[in-house]
C-alpha cells in the first residue's frame, strides 16, 4: 500500500511516469489517493520545455516539488483526492492539495483543504488557477462600475473575467485571437472580442495571454492613468514593448502579479490558506465546467504533455482510475 506513481519531466520536452516509494505517515500526516489533477498549462508548459530561468529556480519551486529545474523535476500544484488515513475526522474526506501529478502521497494534514459542499472533485482542479485570478483582481484595484479588459482567454484569463463579471456595474470584455473563445465567454456571462474589435479606454486591463503581442494589445486598450496587470509568466523569454509615446503621455501603470505573494493591501488580514479556501468556495458555479477542455487518464500524461505545451487548451484534467 505504500507504492505510488508520479509524472516527472525527465529532460526539456520529455516526461515519464516513475514509481514512488511513499514515506511512512507520521503523527499529523495524511495519506491521500488522487482522484483528479489539473494541468496549469502556462506555467507547466514552461517547466516542460525547460524554460524556467536559472535566477528563478528557487522562487518557482512548487510546495511539494521533487527534483530541481530544469530536470528531472516533479512539478504541479492542483491535486484533488480522498484521504485514506490521517488525523481524526479526515479519513474519507475529499480534499485539495498543491501537489504534483501523483497517484498517492503523504503530506502534513495542514497542507490539505477540505472541498466545500457543492464543489465536485472534478471541478476543484480549477482552484489553483482561481487563486491566481483572485490575486490578479486584487492587484488591479478593480472597483464597482469599472470597465475591465482581460486579454488572453486561457484558464486564468477566463477566471478573471468570470470573477469580475460578478462585480456590480463592471463591464467586462474577454479578448482573444481565437473566435471560438466567444462561446466560453458567453457561458461565463461576459463579453468577448478579438483584439481588432476590442473596446478601448478600459479602466483596468489584465493581461494573461502569455504572448508579447497580447501585452502590447493590453497597453493599447488602457485609458489614461489606468493600470495594466501582467498575469502571464514568460519564463526565459524577453519581451519588447512600445513604452514610448502613449505609455508616458497616458501615464499608464504596468504592474506584475504573482500568486506566490498576496496583494499588499490584503496581507494584514489574509493568508494564502484563506485565499485558497475562498477560491474553493467559489467553485460551486457549474458554469466553470466550460473551462475544462479535456480529460485523460494519468498513465497517458507523457503522451499528452507535448500536445498541451504546444496547444491552446484551457484546463486539461487528469483522471486517476
Amino acid at each position: 500500500m505504500d507504492d505510488a506513481r508520479a509524472y516527472w519531466v525527465t529532460a526539456p520536452g520529455r516526461g515519464e511516469i516513475r514509481a514512488e516509494h511513499l514515506p511512512a505517515a507520521g503523527e499529523g500526516d495524511a495519506v491521500v489517493r488522487a482522484l483528479y489533477s489539473g494541468i496549469s498549462r502556462g506555467t507547466e508548459s514552461l517547466v516542460f520545455r525547460g524554460q524556467v530561468p536559472a535566477s528563478e529556480h528557487q522562487r518557482m519551486r512548487a510546495p511539494f516539488q521533487g527534483g530541481e529545474f530544469p530536470a528531472p523535476v516533479k512539478f504541479g500544484y492542483s491535486s484533488v483526492g480522498v484521504v485514506e488515513a490521517g488525523p481524526a475526522g479526515l479519513a474519507g474526506q475529499r480534499v485539495f492539495c498543491l501537489y504534483p501529478h501523483q497517484t498517492r502521497y503523504v503530506v502534513p494534514a495542514e497542507a490539505l483543504q477540505l472541498l466545500p459542499p457543492g464543489v465536485p472533485p472534478a471541478r476543484a482542479v480549477l482552484a489553483a488557477n482561481l487563486e491566481t485570478a483572485l490575486n490578479g483582481l486584487w492587484d488591479s484595484g478593480l472597483q464597482l462600475g469599472d470597465r475591465l479588459a482581460v486579454v488572453g482567454g486561457g484558464t486564468v484569463g477566463c477566471l478573471v473575467a468570470w470573477l469580475a463579471g460578478r462585480v456590480p456595474g463592471c463591464h467586462v470584455q474577454l479578448i482573444d485571437l481565437a473566435p471560438a473563445r466567444a462561446a466560453t465567454a458567453a457561458a461565463l456571462g461576459v463579453g468577448f472580442a478579438t483584439p481588432a474589435a476590442a473596446e478601448p479606454e478600459a479602466d483596468r486591463v489584465i493581461h494573461a495571454s502569455g504572448s508579447a503581442e497580447g501585452l502590447r494589445t493590453a497597453l493599447s486598450l488602457a485609458a489614461p492613468e489606468a493600470t495594466v496587470v501582467e498575469l502571464s509568466w514568460f519564463g526565459d523569454r524577453e519581451v519588447a514593448l512600445p513604452l514610448g509615446g502613449a505609455f508616458h503621455s497616458r501615464r499608464l501603470t504596468l504592474r506584475s502579479s504573482q500568486v506566490g505573494q498576496l496583494d499588499p493591501s490584503q496581507r494584514p488580514r489574509w493568508t494564502r490558506r484563506r485565499r485558497l479556501a475562498l477560491a474553493l468556495a467559489l467553485l460551486t458555479d457549474p458554469r466553470l465546467d466550460a473551462l475544462i477542455s479535456g480529460e485523460s487518464p494519468f498513465e497517458t500524461l507523457p503522451e499528452w504533455m507535448p500536445r498541451l505545451a504546444a496547444g491552446d487548451a484551457l484546463c486539461h484534467r487528469i483522471r486517476y482510475d
